[in-house]
């Protein structure tokens, strides 16, 4: 997930250079993205490339950094605001559930979800550090999820037996596979649907309506 933000001044050459290869690489993959084509977009030379990445694994280090800070901004917003209008544990979950619903509504067709997606599809052209990066970014939304699902559970036990931290991992799974279906099927706002069809199964696990 990712917000447009505006500048008055020229985005850096770095900045530049994520931009890109984001884009080629939701587009096409990481092996069909070379650093020729990052360098003549960016309109920089190829040393210029190397002063900010060694190489494309840091690179790939570089974009998954930048969009786990993007997804923990989002998702910080989304529920600290839903917080804000309730002081029921389960309330507040189901809120930011439908607040995130309407945020990934508004993105664009290719939501940078997909980055994960690509790096993980190709994992034998990453070196340890990479694959280790996408795992721990990947592990911290079951921590985030299992710790809003142990606020609810604490107040609201589970109708059904139900393991939270795979409770908490369905929401990755739905949003990483909604996003495929999202480009294979042409249907924008079908990642939103599915969070909205979550959030009703978790009002069902916990509340039984």
């Amino acid at each position: 997930m990712t917000t447009q933000t505006t500048h008055c001044s020229k985005p850096s050459a770095r900045t530049r250079i994520l931009k890109l290869a984001e884009t080629a690489i939701i587009q096409k993959g990481f092996a069909g993205t070379s650093i020729d084509e990052l360098v003549a977009g960016a309109g920089i030379t190829k040393s210029g490339f190397f002063y900010h990445f060694r190489d494309k694994s840091e690179l790939a280090i570089a974009l998954l950094e930048r969009h786990f800070e993007q997804d923990d901004e989002i998702l910080d917003s989304v529920f600290a605001r839903a917080r804000e209008l309730t002081d029921d544990p389960l309330q507040m979950y189901l809120t930011g559930l439908k607040l995130l619903a309407e945020v990934v509504a508004d993105l664009r067709e290719n939501h940078p979800g997909c980055l994960v997606a690509s790096i993980c599809y190709q994992d034998q052209l990453f070196n340890r550090e990479v694959r280790e990066l996408n795992q721990r970014g990947t592990l911290t939304w079951r921590t985030r999820f299992g710790g809003y699902l142990r606020e609810v559970a604490a107040k609201h036990p589970p109708k059904i037996d139900v393991d939270l931290d795979e409770l908490a991992d369905m929401i990755s799974t739905l949003v990483e596979g909604g996003i495929v279906l999202v480009k294979v099927l042409k249907e924008p706002k079908l990642l939103s649907r599915q969070i909205l069809l979550y959030r009703s199964f978790v009002r069902a696990v916990f509340a039984g309506v």
